[in-house]
């Protein structure tokens, strides 16, 4: 039975992180805290998974998520999760629907050494 995703409003989660986090970022410099990777789920497996592995990380305090879901194609709306790349284009819509979205600072494509076009890096605020 498919689950039904609310629709989200397009959130931008890009909030100024100091520099000194940027630049270690695009240098690939910090390692993930903790990595989700979405390779082989379905769309709605790979929701449950984005959603239960926040839980996870936030519970172990992770600042760094990284998330692997392969690179970003086009995809039909109607889609039924039989187009590669499917899951990567739904991913921003479900993180700003999810009950995370507020603890997300910051989504930012992933270094080279971690997956570059095919994973994101989600900085998640501080608890508190």
């Amino acid at each position: 039975m498919r689950r039904a995703v609310p629709p989200a409003p397009k959130r931008a989660f890009n909030s100024q992180l100091d520099g000194h986090w940027n630049r270690r970022l695009k240098a690939g410099q910090i390692a993930p805290d903790y990595t989700l990777d979405l390779h082989g789920h379905t769309l709605d497996s790979a929701y449950s998974r984005i959603t239960s592995g926040l839980d996870q990380a936030r519970a172990m305090q992770a600042r760094l998520v990284l998330v692997i879901a392969g690179r970003e194609r086009p995809v039909d709306p109607a889609d039924r999760a039989g187009k590669r790349g499917a899951i990567r284009a739904k991913l921003l819509d479900w993180l700003a629907a999810s009950h995370h979205a507020d603890a997300i600072a910051a989504v930012r494509r992933a270094h080279i050494k971690h997956g570059g076009d095919g994973a994101l890096y989600l900085v998640l605020r501080r608890p508190g």
